[in-house]
């Protein structure tokens, strides 16, 4: 079996050498858009069809389908502060918003905390007179903390 980092790669050299889209591929394995290249990236499980599916597109072989069924060890970044421009900003939106965001789901939903197993994620494009402007939904079941 190829690991999830191995069929990852292998993703994005044919992707890149078949010059697909992400959205191209989300329309083959009718699934979202967010979760097909989080899947094809090696964040999530795919179900035997959507990997055989995707490796038929992509001409892979049968350790990516292997690896792409797998069950991954979740978390892309391999240092604690990513440093890639574009990672880094969901970081530093995090380190300045963070504490906000936590307030104010606590004082809208009391103790809890919003799921990223229940979640949804959208990123779309918005035009703007000052510049385009990158619009990223997070969409997260709000579970409320249980003591005993």
């Amino acid at each position: 079996m190829t690991t999830k980092q191995e069929t990852a790669a292998a993703v994005l050299a044919a992707k890149a050498r078949l010059g697909l889209t992400w959205q191209h591929l989300a329309d083959t394995l009718d699934a979202p858009l967010a979760w097909t290249t989080a899947a094809l990236l090696g964040q999530h499980p795919m179900s035997p069809e959507q990997a055989e599916t995707a490796a038929r597109v992509l001409e892979l072989g049968p350790g990516e389908v292997a690896g792409l069924v797998a069950q991954p060890t979740r978390g892309a970044l391999d240092q604690p502060v990513p440093t890639d421009p574009t990672i880094y900003r969901f970081y530093e939106v995090l380190q300045v918003y963070g504490p906000t965001i936590k307030e104010l789901i606590h004082e809208k939903f009391g103790d809890g905390i919003m799921s990223a197993i229940n979640f949804r994620i959208d990123v779309d494009r918005r035009e703007d007179p000052g510049g385009e402007r990158v619009v990223v939904t997070l969409d997260g079941k709000f579970l409320k903390y249980q003591w005993g």
